[in-house]
């Protein structure tokens, strides 16, 4: 009989820290470059107003949403004992089916009759709040790296 667990992909809680901030970092690298992308067909002056509108956007839900999201991730993730876990865990497993949820909410948002540079406002908004977020999982990161002495 194979054994599976051996095949499981595992990292220490420290690794965990740094693929959350990565993958939020990703995310909304990719959200923000698709905004930009949209926001190069906005009639002229009305860029710098959805702009400064997705950044206001993305000040608030990083305070008031996503910083509450990573402290719970962080204390959830710093609880763990130190042996090694599923890769994957960085996120608890029901928030699998929230990002399921928003992607599917982004393609049907992409294929609206919503002008793309409407939608720019939202996705600043939510890409830049996810950049502005990863940081707090990447000092951590460095945090415990230090603090366990991981090279």
């Amino acid at each position: 009989m194979i054994e599976i667990k051996k095949y499981k992909p595992a990292v220490g809680k420290t690794m965990l820290l740094l693929i959350a901030g990565i993958v939020w970092e990703c995310v909304g690298v990719m959200l923000l470059l698709l905004a930009v992308s949209w926001l190069h067909r906005a009639p002229g002056i009305h860029i710098y107003i959805y702009a400064t509108a997705g950044v206001v956007l993305a000040l608030l839900v990083h305070h008031f949403k996503f910083l509450k999201i990573v402290d719970k991730n962080l204390e959830r993730i710093l609880k763990m004992d130190l042996k090694k876990r599923c890769l994957f865990s960085f996120i608890p497993s029901k928030s699998y089916l929230i990002i399921l949820v928003m992607v599917i909410m982004g393609v049907i948002l992409r294929h609206s009759m919503i002008p793309k540079y409407d939608l720019a406002i939202l996705y600043i908004g939510v890409g830049l709040a996810l950049i502005l977020s990863s940081v707090r999982y990447i000092r951590m990161f460095f945090r415990e790296a230090i603090k366990h002495n991981i090279r």
